[in-house]
């Protein structure tokens, strides 16, 4: 760790989404002032913000404010998930990462936007409204769950946990507790259901929204910032057909796909959490500062999507 890293802790504040609910979260300055923007960093289903600490320390540590926040029903904005069954995955991206999106963006508003997220957390950026002042964002094994895109070594055991065992669980118990089992974080029971009996397309999955004249995808759209979607080549959710089922939505985007083996860093497994680990710093973390700072590209082969019309 460098020394502007060491100097650096976080200041908690609260967030308030459109419809009412407070979310917890954490607020990264770098010590000699923001020189190079902001980022918000989105995390995985059922992983706390906390995982994503130490990447946001080394971001502040060379020049951006970061923040960090937890999805309402995990971590600091949890709450009694007995009694927050409708929490959802569409309400983590029109209203949770909306409202962060807006925060750092009041908070800092003389800098460009930036968006850092992991696995679902790429969803949530097409659905939330304020993803028009993004400039950049970077995704890592970003994807919405379809079972079918899961690696094909470890399909069948990720089917029966994820959608028998988990929408099961979730019935008898009211959420998913997936802390019991070792799983992370526990899940509203909306979440659980949304991951467990995923379709194929957005469309699909919410049908009922946009039959009642909710057009939850519109938002897609509006996004205009670069996206470079990092796929890890032994990440078992976040396979190539898996990114670029998500980069297709992203249609006004600048999209960049690239699959990066574990050799790329020296190592023999990262799979679809270890990207955030620090021992990364020096490999990874710098590919993804060196996009945040001026849009450069992993030194590895890239497939380049132009927006639409672009």
């Amino acid at each position: 760790m460098n020394a502007p890293e060491r100097l650096i802790a976080s200041s908690p504040v609260s967030l308030r989404a459109a419809d009412g609910c407070a979310l917890g979260a954490d607020w990264w300055l770098p010590v000699d002032g923001i020189r190079r923007g902001t980022v918000v960093i989105n995390p995985a289903t059922a992983v706390k913000a906390a995982y994503y600490h130490r990447f946001a320390a080394f971001l502040a540590g060379h020049g951006f404010a970061v923040l960090t926040y937890d999805y309402r029903g995990i971590g600091a904005s949890r709450g009694d998930l007995r009694r927050q069954r409708s929490f959802s995955k569409l309400d983590w991206g029109r209203f949770d990462c909306d409202a962060a999106l807006a925060w750092a963006r009041q908070a800092a508003p003389a800098q460009s936007l930036h968006v850092v997220a992991h696995s679902i957390g790429g969803l949530l950026v097409g659905l939330a409204a304020n993803n028009r002042h993004v400039t950049r964002c970077l995704t890592v094994g970003a994807q919405y769950a379809y079972w079918p895109d899961y690696a094909k070594e470890g399909r069948l055991l990720m089917w029966l946990r994820w959608h028998l065992l988990m929408p099961a669980m979730t019935a008898l118990l009211g959420y998913f507790p997936a802390r019991w089992l070792g799983w992370h974080e526990d899940l509203p029971a909306a979440a659980a259901y949304e991951w467990a009996f995923r379709p194929a397309t957005l469309e699909a999955a919410y049908r009922k929204q946009r039959a009642a004249g909710a057009d939850v995808l519109a938002h897609f759209d509006s996004m205009r910032g670069d996206i470079l979607a990092i796929g890890l080549g032994d990440d078992p959710f976040g396979t190539p057909a898996a990114l670029l089922r998500l980069l297709a939505y992203f249609k006004g985007s600048r999209r960049h796909f690239v699959k990066i083996a574990p050799s790329y860093a020296g190592v023999e497994a990262i799979g679809h959490f270890a990207y955030f680990h620090d021992r990364f710093r020096d490999t990874l973390w710098q590919d993804a500062l060196a996009w945040l700072v001026d849009g450069r590209l992993p030194r590895a082969e890239v497939l380049t999507m132009e927006a639409a019309g672009g």
